[in-house]
């Protein structure tokens, strides 16, 4: 600004040396939607509200604890076995198929090094899960600028057609409504082997998903048995039947105990499942030593809770690689914490299919390596045969890039579009980018291979555009692309002495 210059004296004018810095965007910042136990704080609901946590603790203690899953035991008719009780065959399985994922996730998630996150309730354990609440959950996220991933770990509850359904609406959330997200997809019945016929979980999948926007999510198969849920957090208020559980329990006596004495004291503990006076903390404690069937039951509870999908803990590998490495690695060949196994063994020749397909929808291996643990074993967007956007870590450093440089080219609109401007804009996308290629973001031997950027009349813009209030600014990148095929030949040489 020209001072006015009209009584004598000495006058100070400051003039900027630097032109504005572009601020590097979060990168791993997940947004997850689903079902908690609370679902307000102080009075004020939180349904459909996201809400910024920072660790595990303060989930807890704004949303609540687990859900207490029930099961129930019944008599099994065909091969699936869980437990044998007094020579017969019984299988444990949950009251209510859809259960609620959101609180295990959350603990797989921040067990793989996630710290800050988003959560969007959508109901309370009391509701049954539903498509629309998952819905309404990603229009809640439309007003809210940080998060960069979308999880839903709760959408492989629904029936098949409503998973795909939410699936898809992820997708267009991320690609087409906010042009600035990730999503992270489950598979769809993702336990089960593959079958390779018109039921298989991979080809349904696939078929499932949609062809829109496949570039802006990644699908991980299979499920994972984790470690999350421990022995201690199970107990009689997992089951839905107290009083069938007392007659197998003390079928399970008379079969054991030939002592008729310690078999009526053991009845006697038994028959407290269904005094209402009994303290069942003390009941559960006694049958877990008494009962060698309370105790496999108990474990077969544990094991089927610790089935989890992947994809909560594969945003905490994003945000862990992210913060010691950067975006631009590729998050595979990462251990996957909390995992024990995953809950499908798959090997090499049944990763070919998965990995490059003629339609293009990579899904990627979960793999258990001998002496090496449980591995994320691929890196490939839903658009697999994409060379643009083939790569995860291609797809969301370039997410990266555009946010950061459009958040900071906000400061430059309705400035002067002329030759000053355009040269301070270019100057602030070029250091900017020159930071990321000194990181090993970008690819090339000097910064000038790995990146250009282009601005002015003759260039990226006409006079018309001038005229019309258009500044146009053309930014090139070589973004570094992971080495999923290493090739080493081997080949004999001549004897030289």
């Amino acid at each position: 600004m020209a001072i006015k210059l009209a009584t004598p004296g000495v006058y100070i004018e400051e003039k900027n040396a630097f032109p504005n810095s572009v601020v590097a965007g979060s990168t791993a910042v997940p947004a997850f939607i689903g079902y908690t136990a609370k679902t307000s704080r102080k009075g004020q609901s939180l349904l459909n509200k996201a809400v910024r946590i920072t660790s595990f603790t303060e989930f807890f203690d704004t949303f609540g604890g687990q859900p207490a899953t029930k099961f129930t035991i019944a008599e099994a008719t065909g091969d699936e076995i869980d437990v044998e009780i007094a020579g017969k065959n019984y299988q444990v399985s949950p009251e209510v198929a859809a259960r609620h994922l959101l609180y295990d996730s959350l603990r797989l998630f921040f067990a793989n090094g996630g710290s800050l996150c988003y959560i969007v309730t959508v109901g309370s354990y009391a509701d049954e899960i539903n498509k629309k609440a998952f819905e309404a959950g990603l229009n809640a996220l439309i007003s809210e600028a940080e998060p960069t991933l979308v999880v839903i770990p709760e959408a492989v509850m629904l029936d098949k057609e409503n998973t795909f359904a939410v699936q898809q609406a992820m997708l267009l959330h991320c690609g087409q409504k906010m042009k600035n997200r990730f999503s992270i997809i489950d598979v769809y019945d993702g336990y089960k082997k593959r079958s390779y016929d018109e039921d298989d979980v991979i080809t349904q999948f696939r078929e499932g998903v949609g062809n829109n926007f496949l570039n802006f999510g990644a699908a991980y198969y299979p499920w994972a048995y984790t470690s999350i849920v421990q022995a201690d957090e199970i107990t009689l208020a997992n089951f839905s039947d107290l009083a069938g559980l007392q007659t197998l329990l003390e079928g399970e006596v008379d079969a054991i105990y030939g002592d008729p004495k310690r078999s009526s004291e053991a009845k006697v503990e038994i028959k407290k499942l269904t005094d209402a006076g009994a303290n069942l903390d003390s009941v559960h404690q006694t049958l877990n030593t008494i009962s060698p069937a309370y105790k496999s039951i108990l474990g077969q509870i544990r094991m089927q809770l610790n089935i989890l999908p992947s994809s909560a803990g594969i945003a905490g590998v994003y945000a862990m690689v992210d913060g010691s490495r950067g975006v631009w690695k590729a998050p595979a060949n990462v251990g996957f914490n909390s995992v024990t196994l995953p809950t499908v063994k798959i090997t090499h020749d049944d990763q070919e299919d998965l990995n490059v397909t003629v339609t293009g929808k990579s899904v990627n291996a979960i793999r258990s390596f001998p002496g090496e643990g449980v591995l994320v074993w691929g890196a490939r967007t839903l658009d697999g045969n994409s060379q643009d956007w083939r790569y995860v870590n291609v797809r969301r450093t370039m997410l990266f890039i555009e946010e950061s440089v459009k958040n900071a080219a906000k400061a430059y609109v309705f400035e002067a579009n002329t030759a000053n401007t355009w040269t301070l804009m270019k100057s602030m996308i070029s250091s900017f980018l020159t930071d990321l290629w000194n990181q090993g973001g970008l690819v090339g031997t000097t910064a000038d291979q790995a990146f250009e950027v282009l601005i002015g009349i003759g260039s990226t813009m006409t006079p018309t555009d001038v005229l019309d209030g258009i500044m146009r600014i053309t930014v090139k990148v070589a973004i570094s692309r992971p080495a999923e095929f290493i090739v080493i030949t081997f080949q004999q040489k001549m004897q030289e002495s």
